[in-house]
């Protein structure tokens, strides 16, 4: 009996199928086939995979199957940053029809307020000019749906936050401008910290390459945190929303804190995951996300 069994790549519009022959016997039980199917998981095959490198022996046979709608990567990233910068700016100018007439156009006595939608914009722009300068991605696309799902978690979020903070009965945080001033400080540094990730990892993959290395720390003392966590990047991000969270004292910016770490703990693991397997030296020290403990 001859089984056919498919290892799947993405690649831009298409997957690319390469096909194993098996042999098994009438009497093979499921489990037994199972069994061999996952001994015989094996990498994901790439674009610039060679044919004789292939673990195919003398035949195979390759087949490319269409992905359906499929969208940029920087297409979403655009879209889905620059509704948050605009939606959360419409809660902040208070537009008509969001609050009571009375208060359309007007401005919010905290100062707390102001600053916080200074943080949330600057995030966001910061987003957006890494999106065109700084991010190289390695696949082309992505499925087009998931522009819908993207924007309505940010989208969705930055609405519920913004309602909230810039809400006419909005109360300041508890212990005032010391546990403000502290927040801040937590912000600016975790949104540097995220920006120098960022550079080392555009600088560890040169243009139109695919090639993967171990990211180390570099000069600057913010990637030092390379020495203990896989994913830098999102320990820093988690740091700037908690210390947004810390600056407005808003229970929906402590819901978006919380779901986006379990998110990002996710990729982390799934990355970190990644690099073992791919480097056998890689540093063991290492976490997905949080030194020493996740």
């Amino acid at each position: 009996l001859s089984l056919l069994h498919t290892h799947t790549h993405t690649c831009s519009k298409l997957v690319f199928v390469c096909l194993f022959d098996w042999q098994v016997e009438p009497n093979a039980t499921i489990g037994e086939i199972k069994s061999m199917f996952h001994k015989s998981q094996g990498k994901s095959l790439k674009d610039e995979d060679v044919l004789q490198h292939l673990p195919v022996g003398t035949t195979a046979t390759f087949y490319f199957r269409d992905l359906g709608a499929q969208i940029s990567w920087v297409t979403v990233f655009l879209t889905e940053y620059a509704g948050p910068l605009l939606i959360y700016l419409m809660f902040y100018f208070r537009v008509p029809f969001i609050y009571a007439p009375k208060y359309d156009f007007t401005t919010s006595k905290h100062w707390v307020v102001h600053l916080a939608c200074m943080c949330h914009s600057f995030h966001y722009v910061k987003r957006l000019l890494e999106t065109l300068f700084v991010h190289r991605f390695s696949h082309g696309t992505m499925p087009l749906r998931n522009i819908f799902k993207n924007c309505t978690y940010y989208w969705g979020f930055a609405a519920w936050m913004a309602y909230y903070i810039n809400h006419p009965l909005y109360t300041p945080p508890t212990y005032g401008e010391q546990q403000i001033r502290l927040a801040l400080t937590v912000f600016l540094f975790c949104q540097i910290g995220n920006f120098s990730i960022h550079i080392a990892l555009r600088n560890l993959r040169p243009p139109g390459s695919k090639t993967r290395k171990i990211p180390y720390p570099t000069k600057n003392p913010f990637t030092w945190i390379f020495l203990l966590v896989s994913c830098p990047n999102y320990t820093y991000e988690l740091g700037s929303w908690l210390g947004f969270t810390l600056m407005t004292q808003c229970l929906p910016v402590a819901a978006f804190t919380l779901v986006g770490f379990i998110q990002m703990t996710v990729w982390a693991k799934g990355k970190h995951r990644s690099y073992l397997k791919e480097f056998r030296d890689y540093p063991t020290l290492r976490s997905p996300i949080l030194p020493f403990i996740l």
